[in-house]
């Protein structure tokens, strides 16, 4: 069908304008929001998750992390069905699990993983996280490549299922042993469909810039925890904007570096838990990613 001149100019007009109405339709920063990792709240959970769950989405979160799945058990006593209803119930997702992976790693067995990429679907989550190593398992050099070559694996499985798999780093990954270290071999030797998940809070404890990361390892990370260091005592958490971390220039960098996610986590409270974590949310939400 041909288009007359008079027509395509009044379309080309019409079309102009309405960029010219609507300027960030095109160019728009993708809205952030602050999630939660809910290992933070682990001593409260068990005994009553729905009400948790009620005082994380009244706190001002709109995105949680899971951890400690049991397929007998599910999460904290609901079915992965069952906890997804309560999580839309009160307006929250999760797109990511933390999930154990011990077997795989000890004894080369996906067994593990296939059941979390299984729960990790039904509850609508995009990443399948490593949470852990254990210590026996990445003494050295030639431990590192097995680790690589299993989260290699992994990730395929993972694919399979329609998910990601995604890796959680501590500040053991950063030890240097024959002249390197884990978390360097993570990133340089792992397949593109591995993605990361920096803890800030472990990445500057063991020395090490996140926003250098950021940049050396564009489009790598996709998730980041947001965890203060407590200025007298390093080794403890405190709330988000309390601590001796600065994050605006890191969560600046994180967002250009293509980090889509961003879960508090705090480990230790000195005061009320629920208290702590909506203050941290208040901070993450209106300081650093407004």
């Amino acid at each position: 069908m041909k288009i007359s001149r008079k027509t395509f100019l009044i379309q080309s007009g019409i079309t102009a304008a309405g960029i010219a109405l609507m300027p960030n339709a095109l160019f728009a920063k993708t809205t952030k929001n602050a999630g939660l990792q809910l290992y933070s709240l682990r001593d409260y959970l068990p005994s009553d998750v729905k009400g948790v769950i009620e005082k994380v989405a009244i706190s001002g979160y709109k995105e949680v992390e899971t951890y400690g799945y049991d397929p007998e058990k599910g999460f904290w006593g609901l079915t992965p069905k069952e906890f997804k209803t309560l999580l839309k119930a009160n307006g929250l997702t999760s797109p990511s699990g933390h999930y154990g992976m011990d077997h795989l790693f000890a004894a080369a067995n996906y067994d593990e993983l296939k059941r979390a990429a299984e729960a990790a679907a039904i509850v609508g989550q995009m990443y399948v996280t490593v949470p852990f190593l254990q210590e026996k398992e990445r003494k050295t050099v030639d431990d590192f490549k097995r680790i690589v070559d299993k989260i290699n694996k992994a990730a395929v499985i993972c694919e399979s299922a329609g998910l990601k798999l995604a890796y959680h780093n501590h500040d053991f990954e950063f030890t240097t042993i024959d002249g390197t270290y884990l978390y360097k071999e993570l990133l340089t030797s792992t397949s593109s469909n591995v993605y990361f998940e920096l803890d800030l809070y472990w990445a500057v404890r063991a020395g090490h810039d996140p926003v250098q990361l950021f940049k050396d390892y564009p489009k790598r990370f996709v998730m980041v925890h947001v965890k203060d260091m407590d200025k007298v005592t390093p080794n403890l958490n405190t709330e988000i904007g309390s601590g001796s971390i600065d994050f605006k220039l890191i969560i600046n960098q994180a967002i250009r570096s293509g980090v889509q996610h961003f879960f508090v986590e705090q480990e230790n409270f000195k005061i009320d838990p629920f208290q702590s974590i909506k203050q941290s949310a208040d901070y993450v939400q209106s300081t650093l990613l407004k």
